[in-house]
């Protein structure tokens, strides 16, 4: 439970059910590696809303303190990856790496926990594939009722034994009726509002301001990439994200971020958010993690190629797409329209209609 309105109206649904039920509280992140003191940080408040949403549902809650694990797994990777110029998305690594992860691993090791499932508030759906003599069963994530809300996305790099023990109650809800749920129950959280942005940062910080205390600056040129002129200069090239407005005052129009090369620190822009230069028709992944790791999709291998969908970033309509092996051992997803803002570091997820296959970081586009 994170204390938001959709793992409380989980719970609530779960504990009308036949469960030997407990919630937990993973606390991921420690604001006294940044300035000493836990006062007045955030995850006090979404505990204290957890132990009021199980006090009215008559359950036993703990908080289990995952902060180690989230450094070393999650933010310290991203921490690299971000000073080298890509946009990694720390929420996708975890749902892999803390969630369906090390918590998996932090449950006791008594035999009665070793069956148990996992069910998060997700919007999300969980199907089975058909059992035949040679091949069992096996978990399928797909995407749920609510597509405005469907959260794939973010749980497409999770492995298939942690996706086995999920369960998504929130699978055929819209978050309109979750609203009205949580009403008709009475939880505390109820009228909470939607919580944004990545965790560790918060809602009211710059991204910006938060990575400069991590990373050291290391200015370059701003240079317009439609005459080759200087036109300012960055604190570093993590600070900017493909197709995001640069901010550049004193320009006669808005300019947009269409480029970054690490190698000579620069950051290019265009003007106008739609410029052609922010678009690519082929998104290349360094390497595929299906969620069945060792079957992905044989026609990824073939010449013709493997015809899905993709999503390269999590607000975006699935875009129709062939997927095939590169030389390189990669994948090379050509869109069949131009797709917007590509940016590398984030996460390409491949779908077969609803189904989704597993996800890959892109590494470039063209």
């Amino acid at each position: 439970m994170s204390g938001g309105v959709d793992s409380s109206v989980t719970a609530a649904l779960l504990a009308r059910k036949d469960y030997d039920l407990s919630a937990i509280f993973m606390r991921n992140w420690d604001t006294r590696d940044e300035s000493g003191t836990d006062k007045g940080c955030e995850w006090e408040k979404d505990w204290e809303d957890v132990q009021r949403v199980c006090k009215k549902l008559d359950i036993p809650c703990k908080l289990i303190d995952l902060s180690r694990e989230y450094w070393n797994r999650v933010f310290e990777p991203c921490l690299r990856q971000w000073e080298m110029g890509f946009s990694p998305n720390p929420d996708v690594w975890c749902n892999k790496e803390v969630k369906f992860g090390a918590l998996l691993e932090r449950l006791p090791k008594a035999p009665s926990y070793q069956n148990a499932w996992i069910a998060t508030g997700h919007y999300a759906r969980k199907t089975w594939s058909e059992s035949t003599e040679i091949s069992p069963s096996r978990p399928m994530l797909v995407r749920p009722t609510d597509r405005s809300k469907d959260q794939t996305y973010y749980l497409a790099a999770i492995s298939e034994p942690g996706l086995r023990r999920a369960i998504f109650p929130l699978e055929k809800l819209t978050k309109p009726t979750v609203r009205e749920l949580a009403k008709g129950y009475g939880l505390p959280t109820a009228e909470r509002g939607e919580s944004m942005g990545i965790c560790f940062v918060g809602e009211k910080r710059k991204f910006e301001d938060f990575l400069s205390s991590y990373i050291p600056p290391n200015p370059g040129p701003i240079i317009d990439q439609t005459n080759g002129k200087k036109v300012g200069e960055h604190p570093g090239v993590w600070a900017y994200t493909i197709g995001q407005n640069a901010r550049i005052a004193g320009l006669a129009q808005k300019m947009f971020v269409s480029a970054k090369d690490p190698k000579s620190n620069t950051v290019y822009i265009v003007p106008g958010s739609q410029h052609a230069s922010l678009y690519a028709t082929t998104i290349h992944i360094l390497s595929f993690i299906p969620i069945w790791k060792d079957s992905p999709p044989p026609a990824i291998n073939l010449p013709g190629g493997y015809r899905a969908h993709v999503k390269h970033r999590y607000r975006m309509e699935a875009a129709p797409c062939t997927v095939r092996r590169n030389e390189s051992g990669g994948l090379d997803i050509e869109c069949d329209e131009p797709q917007h803002a590509v940016a590398a570091g984030q996460i390409a997820v491949l779908y077969d209609g609803d189904w989704c296959i597993g996800c890959g970081v892109i590494q470039g586009s063209s």
